[in-house]
């Protein structure tokens, strides 16, 4: 019997293959240390909890709109007016199950089968998996460390073609943790304005960036035009360290909204009526939790940047936002750990948990096979141990 050539053509997520591994090898008690998967390591705020536990108690336990209900868009719209300086109706906001699902709703409702999406590298790994199941074309650019891995105007006009329909863009990003400034933004929009494609902005780590000179930035922010062209995709997970409740959110140019809902309403019926409640205090309520969770993020960043930077062979930019390390380790090259010679990012990490149960993300996936992934989601005991044990790693290395 053959199955579908398309989901046969998908990969794994090797970001989930890495924390099944971990998992396995701490069921048979080895004391593993995990920089894996990117997920808060706090526990969701407790006025959030607690809305939802009224909503069960108040019968708030029935199918909902399929694009959320009124109040929950109506509370996104005043975030993004308040924080974002962004101007949307009800209609505009679509209500999901998490920002990934938000992604593969913008890809199902804009493309066609053979249209291009633009993916500067390093990228979140499900971008081009998303795009492949829409029947689009992913069009990776690898963009330059030099350039804090931004896309410049030459790799933009080098990439598009008439098939281009859209350009996706991640700010902070995962995985280089580099912010766009309002320059790189600017430029964007004047080349989506101008070619009169789409970019969707992926701005689920808005609130996560720790240098007093940087600033989140929406590009639909930068003039009507772009407005026009932009779809904002964000949601709660990481802000709120509500990974598990399964809320995310486009804003959208109404035709753009309406396709998703359509499309949502026959996939999902419609998002967690629960955690669609416990969103609503988590966007109108205190944002104190937000801060103390950032405040600890850009200690943990402050430390592990600057292991990093005393571990030889090892090359990594500072983050300046989310929850990412992304280190060079192509100096390692060449180089033995025991028996077992290093050629790629995928060897050294493959050494580093069999030989010092220590769990990274090898980039390949992501679009840059020379690099590793740390996420300091995780506790600043658990980081320093990780790092001693990748310094004994490297160090051992002849």
């Amino acid at each position: 019997m053959k199955f579908s050539v398309k989901a046969e053509g998908i990969k794994p997520s090797s970001t989930l293959a890495i924390s099944a591994k971990a998992a396995q090898l701490k069921e048979q008690g080895l004391d593993i240390v995990t920089f894996g998967v990117g997920e808060p390591d706090f526990d969701t705020p407790e006025h959030i909890k607690a809305a939802a536990i009224r909503a069960i108690e108040e019968g708030h336990t029935r199918y909902t709109p399929s694009s959320g209900t009124l109040e929950l868009r109506q509370a996104v719209c005043d975030k993004l007016k308040r924080e974002n300086d962004l101007e949307y109706a009800p209609s505009q906001i679509i209500i999901s199950n998490g920002g990934k699902h938000s992604l593969m709703n913008v890809f199902m409702a804009i493309l066609n089968q053979g249209d291009e999406v633009i993916i500067p590298a390093p990228y979140w790994l499900s971008y081009s998996e998303m795009v492949k199941i829409a029947g689009g074309t992913p069009v990776l650019v690898y963009t330059k460390k030099e350039n804090n891995f931004m896309l410049s105007k030459e790799e933009l006009v080098e990439a598009y073609t008439e098939k281009t329909k859209a350009i996706i863009i991640t700010s902070p990003s995962n995985p280089t943790g580099m912010v766009s400034t309002r320059e790189d933004l600017q430029m964007l929009a004047e080349f989506v304005v101008e070619k009169d494609i789409l970019i969707i902005s992926d701005e689920i780590y808005e609130k996560l960036i720790y240098d007093e000179d940087k600033k989140h930035i929406s590009i639909a922010s930068l003039g009507k035009e772009i407005y026009d062209r932009t779809i904002v995709v964000n949601g709660v997970s990481k802000s709120y360290a509500m990974t598990g409740w399964r809320i995310g959110f486009t804003a959208a140019p109404i035709e753009i909204a309406k396709l998703i809902s359509s499309l949502q309403s026959h996939m999902t019926s419609n998002p967690n009526s629960i955690a669609q409640k416990a969103t609503v205090a988590a966007l109108n309520g205190p944002q104190d939790c937000v801060e103390k969770m950032r405040l600890a993020f850009k200690e943990r960043r402050d430390y592990i940047f600057e292991r990093e930077e005393k571990i030889p062979f090892l090359s990594a930019l500072k983050p300046e936002g989310a929850f990412y390390l992304f280190i060079d380790v192509s100096g390692i090259y060449g180089k033995k750990a025991g028996e077992i010679e290093i050629h790629s990012a995928a060897d050294f990490a493959a050494v580093l948990i069999e030989q010092k149960y220590v769990a990274v993300v090898p980039c390949a996936d992501f679009g840059m096979p020379d690099y590793i992934r740390l996420s300091y989601a995780t506790s600043m005991e658990m980081i320093k141990k990780g790092m001693d044990r990748i310094e004994e790693l490297v160090n051992e290395i002849q």
